[in-house]
């Protein structure tokens, strides 16, 4: 039998309403009205990390992961680590590769290179480093191999882990639970995100009303042991609190579906 896999909210849908202390904790009151549990902090305002902690430990969040500046990452990371013991989080993920490294072999190997140190030194303070994914990671460069390939292959397993984002990887021109399953134990946390086709055009949709293959994407996180799934939209065409509940409600049938 799998182990349940926790379901909850990227606030990065969120994050009109988490820039300051009076707004993240209606934000986090909604979370628990909602009943939602689990979040992955990402695009908060700039609140004292104990301010965030105390809100945190009195909504009692799991916070799964979060999303920080790979430039504190290099050159602030005792204090971002002591942060995310505050708040019990286990992971630090970065949102995107930065700009600079993205258009040659050689950018992407200083990347690795960067981003495999820092995973070295976190884990060695028991933090685990995880990358999200976007759809140029799956560009080809001119050694044949996509962005993608060269994170997966050129990376110590144990020091770089992803977060792998469902509508991106379709983006991409992949299937996601095949490549969901690719990855295995390289992955806690899994960003559920779906989109629709409106007017030949390509937008974000609430989970359960876009076109992906969710079932198939959870059935995916459940083989190679994914702890956490949570919600992501982007841009949502009315509220974004709505649009959370709805995709929290879909997704929890989804989950009710295979587990």
């Amino acid at each position: 039998m799998n182990k349940k896999i926790k379901l909850g909210a990227q606030l990065y849908t969120l994050r009109d309403f988490i820039q300051t202390y009076e707004d993240t904790e209606k934000t986090f009151k909604f979370l628990k009205n909602e009943g939602i549990s689990v979040a992955q902090i990402s695009g908060i305002g700039p609140i004292e990390p104990e301010r965030v902690a105390e809100l945190v430990k009195r909504f009692d969040l799991d916070i799964c992961i979060t999303h920080k500046p790979f430039d504190r990452m290099l050159n602030d990371l005792d204090n971002l680590i002591e942060e995310h013991k505050m708040i019990n989080c286990p992971s630090i993920g970065v949102g995107s590769m930065p700009d600079e490294f993205r258009h040659d072999v050689a950018g992407v190997e200083r990347f690795i290179k960067l981003a495999d140190e820092i995973g070295k030194k976190m884990k060695k303070q028991g933090i685990q480093f995880a990358y999200h994914n976007h759809a140029f990671e799956f560009e080809r460069l001119s050694n044949g191999k996509r962005i993608i390939d060269m994170l997966v292959e050129n990376t110590d397993p144990d020091n770089f882990h992803f977060i792998l984002d469902t509508h991106w990887i379709q983006f991409g021109g992949v299937n996601p639970p095949d490549f969901i399953r690719s990855i295995g134990r390289r992955m806690e946390v899994c960003h559920f995100k779906d989109y629709k086709i409106v007017d030949n055009d390509r937008r974000f949709a609430e989970i359960g009303l876009g076109n992906l293959d969710l079932d198939e994407c959870f059935k995916a996180c459940q083989d190679i042991g994914t702890e956490y799934i949570v919600i992501e939209q982007d841009l949502c065409d009315g509220d974004p609190r709505d649009s959370m509940a709805i995709s929290y409600k879909n997704l929890r049938r989804i989950a009710s579906r295979h587990q």
